[in-house]
């Protein structure tokens, strides 16, 4: 638990990684100039139907694994109702998206998307919000983050396995 949260706020930011799928970094032509390619899958399942992950170190994994040192990294979330977002990994900051998030788009609110026999309309809202993916340079070797930026899975219809896609492209 991080200081200052309760049990419950703690399980609300706690993840299970199921597994990682890799390929090995591949040789490409990128017109005439050779360049590397990797791609990983990152697989999780919360406990919670929200979550917000730090993701920040599996990244960094992928990232040195890739052995790619000047290039991008694609991170994204291959759900529709998952996002991956940069912010500050700070546990009042986190609750306090979680409480904007559902008074934009309550759980408990009436969706037509609800009426297919899902209940999770809110989620693809709360989705739409926190945006689907993001690109981070790669310099030296390292992701070439602000002094506070970590990467965030974020989960608005957990307790399913769902996947990350991890791509790095570069020299």
């Amino acid at each position: 638990m991080r200081r200052g949260e309760t049990i419950a706020e703690a399980s609300l930011f706690r993840h299970d990684v199921l597994h990682c799928q890799s390929r090995v970094a591949q040789n490409v032509f990128i017109g005439d100039r050779l360049m590397k390619s990797y791609r990983e899958e990152l697989w999780f399942e919360t406990k919670t139907r929200r979550a917000y992950l730090n993701i920040t170190p599996q990244i960094e994994t992928a990232v040195r694994k890739s052995a790619v040192m000047e290039g991008l990294v694609l991170i994204n979330a291959m759900h529709i109702t998952a996002s991956v977002y940069i912010n500050d990994d700070e546990a009042g900051l986190l609750k306090d998206y979680d409480e904007f998030l559902e008074r934009l788009a309550p759980h408990s609110a009436e969706y037509r998307h609800n009426q297919t026999g899902e209940d999770n309309g809110d989620a693809h809202i709360k989705r739409q919000l926190m945006g689907r993916e993001v690109v981070v340079a790669i310099t030296n070797g390292r992701l070439d983050l602000g002094p506070w930026e970590q990467i965030f899975y974020g989960e608005f219809d957990g307790r399913r396995r769902k996947r990350v896609l991890v791509k790095v492209i570069g020299e």
